[in-house]
């Protein structure tokens, strides 16, 4: 299946706020391209920045719900911004389209459900591969996920052991497996292999505090390398301006530990 996404929100994310962000585009590439991934054609936003010469630190950016909509997309601008590699792949694609939802309950369960981890993380795999191919450093990769996309950052950090960092915003953490989704973050908290940066809001209605320190407490125990913040003013999808679940002081207080942890662990200059 071909996705051609045009700007604008998915439709199951409305209503709309008016903090809505815009990230200008004059000192930056950005735009849609196409990658080779397990016998398809994997269609994914990117943005650099204009005039880099030497290999960039890289960045995979994780949908949400609403699949690589324009909120992504604008993180994938504000990341070029700060001197990365983004690149948000479609990674719903093989099962639909999000935009043909106009409610998150059909969105989740008449497609995201459907959507196999082992079939995301193997995409993810070949976006990093992509991304060495067209100006990015393997050796600087990262990955951030959103609301969905956390859950997937948790998990891709236990998959590729070639990943340096991670950041998690309000990802679920336990709960129910099924065929497509066979383990929890907390799962393979033993397994990670790179160091993980958890965002989460203590007002979350779906994903609870006792969740979060369920998985503290698998990560202590596993010895890990990772760190679970929680803005305690903060509900679910506290970073996406674009929504009601907006919060600011949280929002930007997470943005920069964001890029402190991936400067940390997986370096931002040559």
């Amino acid at each position: 299946m071909t996705i051609n996404k045009q700007p604008g929100f998915a439709p199951a994310a409305s209503p709309h706020a008016s903090t809505t962000v815009h990230t200008p585009e004059e000192a930056i590439t950005a735009g849609e391209t196409s990658i080779p991934s397990q016998g398809d054609t994997l269609p994914a936003y990117h943005a650099r920045p204009k005039h880099s010469d030497a290999p960039l630190p890289v960045i995979i950016v994780v949908q949400e719900i609403f699949g690589v909509h324009e909120h992504i997309r604008d993180i994938c601008r504000r990341l070029a911004l700060e001197g990365y590699l983004a690149i948000a792949p479609e990674l719903y694609f093989r099962q639909g389209d999000p935009d043909d939802y106009d409610d998150i309950p059909t969105l989740f369960s008449s497609l995201v459900t459907k959507v196999p981890d082992a079939q995301v993380l193997g995409d993810l795999d070949h976006v990093a591969s992509w991304a060495a191919r067209h100006g990015g450093d393997a050796n600087r990769l990262s990955v951030t996920g959103f609301c969905w996309g956390g859950r997937i950052a948790w998990l891709y950090a236990a998959h590729n052991p070639q990943l340096k960092a991670a950041v998690a915003w309000y990802g679920r953490l336990t709960g129910d497996k099924t065929l497509n989704s066979p383990k929890n973050p907390v799962d393979v908290a033993v397994d990670l292999s790179a160091p993980v940066l958890g965002l989460y809001g203590g007002q979350d209605s779906g994903i609870s505090l006792e969740s979060v320190e369920t998985m503290r407490q698998a990560l202590r125990a596993a010895n890990a390398k990772a760190e679970i913040v929680v803005y305690p003013e903060a509900g679910h999808a506290f970073n996406a301006d674009y929504r009601p679940s907006y919060h600011e002081e949280s929002a930007k207080d997470g943005w920069q530990r964001m890029l402190a942890w991936f400067a940390q662990y997986a370096g931002k200059k040559s």
